[in-house]
């Protein structure tokens, strides 16, 4: 199938991408050439061309591996997002009619709320066999970034949605922010954080939670005070750097080993602060049938620990 990519103007073809990156993936011509099928000469010549055709030198001469430019690293971006995207348009449209199978890409921050996912495709593996699944790990900025290009059927946000852009469904989870330190540090003799705890101690801050401003109404005019001496995408490595004395690290609760074995505890912010949580997907989205049966069972879990919690209140 000649399937073609646009990129900066340049009508490409996507054999031509696929090469690339098996050339970037194998960090070999030679290996590329063997996994490919095709002969080294011909590789070579398909890769000279590319960068003839967009004017950019894409590899680093004279490296003893296959380097990158940065021109290279674009390109490797953008050509697995577009091959990925051709993947799994296919895969949709040559799914059977009669077999529900095909699969269903779900993009989200760290979260406990993945529980509900995870119940929800255990379920559906029960159901639906032939369906997989890819989870990809980010926080907003990745998951939005992803679904606008199409790379993802769903995604979990945490906090406001944009609803010009997104359809959604709210999750019963909730998510409580805290603050993550060393069993030994002076804070963990508290119950709770109050905004006076965090002056002058130094703090590392989920990007997400910075970029969004989600503490700033919790902290007032003191957000700009802070001490941040770090800036973190996901929580494991921040937590490695809690538990080498870095400092404490603002985060989402149930994330973290904090039992008896670990050097770590958490304590939740007072007052309460707390996220809603959110599965959400372009509006106007053409859901493959894996994908719109996954929302079905979405909405039935919800809409049963919807009626468990009502009938808890009663």
């Amino acid at each position: 199938m000649c399937i073609i990519a646009l990129i900066g103007g340049m009508k490409l073809e996507l054999r031509v991408l696929r090469y690339f990156l098996a050339v970037v993936g194998e960090e070999s011509i030679s290996r590329a050439a063997e996994a490919l099928h095709v002969t080294q000469p011909t590789l070579s010549r398909q890769l000279s061309e590319l960068e003839k055709k967009l004017g950019k030198n894409l590899f680093l001469r004279g490296s003893r591996k296959i380097a990158l430019t940065e021109d290279g690293m674009f390109l490797r971006k953008r050509a697995q997002e577009i091959v990925d995207l051709v993947d799994k348009t296919e895969a949709d449209l040559s799914a059977s009619d009669e077999i529900v199978s095909g699969e269903i890409l779900i993009g989200a921050g760290e979260t406990d709320a993945m529980r509900l996912i995870a119940r929800t495709v255990k379920k559906m593996l029960g159901n639906y066999p032939h369906i997989r699944y890819q989870l990809f790990s980010g926080n907003a900025e990745d998951v939005t970034e992803r679904l606008d290009k199409g790379l993802l059927d769903f995604g979990i946000l945490i906090g406001a949605v944009d609803i010009r852009k997104y359809d959604c469904l709210r999750l019963t989870a909730v998510d409580t922010w805290g603050l993550l330190m060393r069993k030994d540090s002076e804070l963990a003799a508290s119950s709770t954080i109050r905004p006076e705890d965090l002056q002058n101690i130094p703090l590392l801050c989920s990007r997400q939670a910075l970029i969004r401003n989600e503490l700033s109404g919790w902290l007032g005019d003191d957000f700009e005070k802070l001490n941040i001496v770090a800036g973190y995408n996901l929580i494991y490595n921040a937590a490695l750097m809690v538990e080498e004395g870095v400092g404490y690290a603002m985060c989402l609760d149930k994330l973290v080993n904090t039992t008896e074995d670990s050097k770590l505890c958490f304590k939740p912010l007072e007052p309460r602060f707390e996220s809603r949580l959110y599965l959400v997907w372009k509006k106007y989205q053409i859901f493959s049938k894996a994908a719109e049966k996954f929302l079905q069972q979405m909405h039935s879990e919800i809409s049963y620990l919807n009626k468990i919690r009502a009938a808890e209140v009663e």
